[in-house]
């Protein structure tokens, strides 16, 4: 009997609640009752609802010239402070206006950025300075809800902030800065070869590698091209090679595809061999060689980047799945067996083509086994390209690289500690 009594006591509890809500939402629909004209209008709290619903999109700009690990480690940063990461690539113009002549082209540049894991969409030809009519495009038409810049300041011309617009607007939000590179430090190294060369073909190739991959010696010329040129040193941990790398291995029935290399001064060429290779498979293993590997291959002025610095490049290209770190010359045949390799490629263009002319080509093992698979390059574009490309207007590059300098300085100086990732 009790039991009954409960039942019916909730039955009419409910039934009396609906009515009332019934009536309280007719009363606002006809705008009747003192509270209604506080409340928000239904098309406004739609919006809100699909605003709190929606992913949170946020907005990295840059030149991405001669991209890097640096670059990469910041678009990581940036897509953890929201859900999907848009990226503005500015124009070969408006970088020749600001900062000096590219090295490498939009286009490149463009793939570049695409390949990288962490980008969900590329906006070609943003402005060099976020301006108030591109700033509301982002917001509207992108839906873009934070504009994201690195701690160091990025200035125009003139002297003003080129973010000083979303800072007003209350939609900027900062990341660290990677320290041990930037593209200015890159175009050093490069500019440091050229002037060591003439006078350290005497050294031996090991003074020489640690010379021009770890910044010593730039002072050597007399008539003082470059002096003050800053060599970083980066400094590898392993929570940064955690944060670039996948998290996973294969699965037992994976199909692997392996391809090999230096992968220096990462670029648009090695991005489209390595989409290539992974479409081969389920997973894409990439061995990368010492630096030792590379000098005694490649000549003693190369890498340009070191080891660690090369495979953090290739771990954030959105193709590759994991990468053997000092991965060895020769592919012996229990290295295959090792990691399970099904497949292992090789691009038609590269530094060192002449291998197959060897008494010990490093392929035999997979070409022996028939697991061994030449690719056709889709770019002809390798890394002595990109450095031809700074040899022949080293005048160009090392005045935009003193200029840059200048303000890299007055950072350093200046620098004191964020908090990041």
């Amino acid at each position: 009997m009790d039991s009954a009594s409960s039942s019916a006591r909730t039955v009419a509890a409910c039934v009396i609640g609906g009515i009332v809500l019934g009536a309280s939402v007719v009363a606002l629909h006809l705008g009747a009752g003192p509270a209604a004209p506080s409340l928000p209008p239904v098309e406004a709290l739609r919006r809100r609802f699909r605003r709190r619903h929606r992913p949170v999109r946020v907005y990295m700009d840059g030149c991405f010239d001669m991209m890097h690990y640096g670059h990469c480690n910041a678009l990581r940063q940036a897509r953890a402070l929201g859900d999907e990461l848009v990226v503005g690539v500015v124009s070969d113009d408006e970088i020749t206006a600001n900062k000096g002549p590219p090295v490498t082209p939009l286009h490149e540049r463009m793939k570049m950025v695409r390949a990288v894991k962490w980008v969900d969409d590329v906006i070609p030809d943003a402005p060099y300075a976020i301006t108030e009519d591109f700033m509301n495009k982002l917001f509207n038409e992108y839906n873009i809800d934070y504009i994201i810049h690195g701690d160091d300041p990025c200035l125009l011309p003139d002297g003003t902030d080129a973010y000083a617009l979303a800072k007003k607007a209350g939609r900027y939000k900062q990341i660290k800065r990677t320290e041990g590179v930037s593209t200015t430090d890159i175009v050093g190294r490069m500019l440091l070869c050229v002037r060591e060369r003439p006078v350290s073909d005497n050294q031996s190739h090991s003074s020489l590698q640690r010379q021009f991959s770890h910044g010593h010696g730039q002072n050597i010329d007399d008539s003082g091209f470059g002096n003050g040129t800053k060599i970083s040193h980066f400094l590898p941990t392993s929570r940064r090679i955690v944060q670039f790398s996948n998290g996973r291995g294969p699965g037992p029935d994976s199909r692997v595809v392996y391809i090999d290399g230096a992968f220096d001064l990462f670029h648009a060429g090695h991005v489209e061999i390595l989409r290539l290779a992974r479409g081969l498979g389920d997973f894409l293993l990439v061995g990368i060689h010492t630096d030792q590997t590379i000098s005694s291959t490649r000549g003693p002025h190369r890498p340009i980047m070191n080891l660690h610095e090369r495979s953090l490049s290739v771990l954030a290209c959105r193709y590759v799945d994991e990468v053997i770190i000092g991965a060895p010359w020769h592919i012996s045949k229990d290295m295959i067996t090792t990691f399970n390799i099904s497949l292992v490629v090789h691009g038609t263009i590269a530094e060192n083509m002449d291998y197959t002319e060897d008494d010990s080509n490093p392929y035999a093992a997979p070409i022996a086994m028939g697991i061994y698979h030449k690719l056709d390059s889709p770019l002809d574009i390798t890394t002595s390209t990109i450095i031809r490309r700074i040899v022949s207007n080293h005048e160009a590059y090392q005045k935009r690289n003193e200029k840059k300098e200048a303000s890299e300085k007055k950072y350093y100086d200046s620098k004191s500690f964020v908090n990041g990732e």
